[in-house]
């Protein structure tokens, strides 16, 4: 039998409430039922559904639990799965209210996966908003809470002494936050850069193999990748949210996507792409943030890199970040594949850190944002070279 950790003195039973019951979150129901034995005998962490919100098929709530896979049968045969809400959010409250004396006890979680509004980043900010006021903790795949309001969403779980965790919003549930959160003391983050979109990633491979673009583009759409309206990624949005809430949380930067520069892929970039190739060098679309006079500047650009270059290598879906360190030069993370099991097991993670946290003793508040980092002249790139 494994060894209780030391840091825990009892087993937690964690209570969720799924506002978006889309791909990712019935993933995510089956993995918890898989890995509960794991999560159990490892971690001590038992979980139950007791709330459901989807924007078509309903909501349900029951404080004793819910069976969540009959749920997502039920979505996904087109079935209801409950009563219309007058609202999600008014849905959230009122479960929330329902359950104090588990929020209380600091055992509710809210697992937020609707999708991404570039425009605003809502709802899902008042949704973490309205989980946190209501004494849950948060775990989300949305990339809106973070690249929009991640220092006034960390400020507020501070404050209520609750998690605000989304290692799945960036490369799929590879741990880049926890990484920075638990293996970097006293280390500073000065920049980034790196492939973090999976379908212009794989549309610049294909073209180099004698695909067309529309082709390639196709082959993302049929494989669930990219949406029927694939404009998030081909006008760079999706790469530019992720650079928004890497540069907030790692460079504590207070962007939003609109301040990210931003470069398209679009068909034109077909010639781009063989020509770079011709003479030993890769068409990639990278996303960066650097700290430059006191300020952060993010890009998403297309760039022409030599084949020795880690970026360049990367294929098809996948992804790759390098992190520019004070203490440990550049950390380079790369993701070899990527698909809902990996979105959804970042989810997992983030509800065992939750665990974690509240199952330490004396009780201690969500860690709050990082300082700023130390200003300097972060090498670009082109410096390296």
């Amino acid at each position: 039998m494994a060894a209780r950790s030391p840091d825990r003195d009892c087993a937690v039973t964690l209570d969720l409430v799924l506002i978006g019951f889309g791909n990712v979150a019935r993933r995510f129901v089956r993995l918890i039922e898989e890995l509960q034995p794991c999560l159990a005998r490892d971690h001590d962490v038992h979980t139950r559904v007791v709330g459901i919100a989807t924007r078509r098929h309903g909501c349900a709530f029951d404080p004793d639990g819910l069976d969540a896979l009959t749920r997502a049968r039920s979505v996904e045969a087109g079935d209801p799965i409950g009563t219309t809400a007058t609202s999600t959010i008014g849905f959230l409250r009122a479960s929330l209210a329902r359950m104090s004396a588990s929020a209380r006890a600091r055992h509710v979680v809210v697992v937020e996966t609707t999708t991404l509004d570039i425009v605003r980043g809502r709802p899902a900010i008042d949704y973490v908003s309205a989980a946190l006021a209501g004494g849950a903790h948060v775990v989300t795949a949305n990339k809106g809470p973070a690249a929009f309001a991640y220092r006034r969403l960390a400020q507020a779980a501070a404050r209520a002494e609750r998690c605000f965790l989304f290692e799945s919003a960036v490369m799929d549930g590879v741990p880049i936050f926890s990484l920075r959160r638990a293996a970097l003391p006293a280390a500073t983050i000065t920049g980034f850069e790196g492939v973090v979109n999976s379908t212009t990633n794989y549309i610049l491979t294909s073209v180099e193999q004698g695909e067309t673009f529309d082709d390639a583009l196709a082959a993302m759409q049929r494989a669930g990748i990219a949406e029927a309206d694939p404009s998030l990624d081909l006008a760079g949005w999706d790469a530019a949210a992720k650079t928004a809430a890497l540069a907030n949380v790692l460079l504590d930067a207070g962007l939003t996507p609109h301040d990210i520069q931003r470069e398209e892929v679009t068909a034109a970039a077909g010639p781009r792409v063989l020509a770079a190739r011709a003479v030993g060098r890769r068409l990639k679309l990278v996303a960066s943030a650097e700290r430059a006079g006191g300020a952060v500047r993010g890009r998403v650009r297309l760039m022409e890199l030599p084949e020795t270059d880690l970026l360049a290598q990367l294929e098809g879906q996948q992804n790759a970040l390098v992190l520019h360190t004070d203490m440990l030069g550049d950390i380079a993370i790369v993701q070899r594949g990527s698909g809902l099991t990996h979105t959804a097991y970042g989810l997992v993670s983030d509800l065992v850190t939750v665990a974690r946290e509240v199952g330490r003793r004396p009780m201690r508040a969500t860690r709050r944002p990082p300082p700023p980092a130390r200003r300097g002249r972060t090498r670009s790139r082109r410096d390296r070279r």
